[in-house]
């Protein structure tokens, strides 16, 4: 954690630090720069994103995650859409019912006496082309399950929305020492 203040710190530092010397036309003609950039890849599904997201689609997910922590699993499920695909951090790929998707969240989160999560940043992004809400979430997340055995680790997840609710959900993991 404290690694990630510090790189935060930093940069923060490096963007609040200021060129007088350079002038506001000079930054424009940075910014602007008309010459041709040929990439060596084409985004296979969208290149065209904004961060126009409503808030209600990022209440959305975070609600999803504050209700596992809780293990308030009925309102978890009310975050899910009726058809939901999970990536999970270990491999395992789920695409089904969410009735099926809770049955197995339910029994992993039942051998766990207590989930705390800090949320240290989200993202919120729309894919144009696809018109496609998704919320990046990082975070840590402390498990303690009933043996008493603690694990923690930090969390870089994608989560799609549609209709208000989340229909394709990703995660990574590292774990900490």
């Amino acid at each position: 954690m404290k690694k990630i203040l510090f790189l935060f710190s930093i940069s923060l530092l490096l963007i609040s630090c200021k060129d007088d010397s350079a002038n506001a036309e000079d930054k424009d003609v940075l910014v602007k720069s008309t010459t041709p950039v040929s990439l060596p890849y084409t985004a296979a599904y969208s290149s065209d994103w904004t961060d126009e997201v409503s808030d209600q689609v990022l209440l959305t997910v975070l609600n999803s995650y504050k209700n596992w922590e809780t293990g308030d699993m009925t309102k978890l499920a009310e975050t899910l859409a009726d058809s939901v695909t999970f990536l999970a951090w270990d491999g395992f790929k789920f695409s089904g019912t969410k009735g099926e998707l809770m049955d197995r969240w339910s029994k992993s989160r039942d051998s766990l006496s207590s989930v705390q999560i800090t949320v240290d940043a989200w993202r919120k992004s729309h894919s144009s082309d696809k018109n496609a809400d998704f919320i990046g979430i990082w975070y840590k997340e402390i498990t303690t399950n009933k043996n008493g055995k603690v694990d923690s680790a930090y969390y870089q997840d994608d989560n799609l929305v549609k209709d208000g609710k989340i229909v394709w959900y990703s995660q990574h993991k590292q774990f900490l020492k």
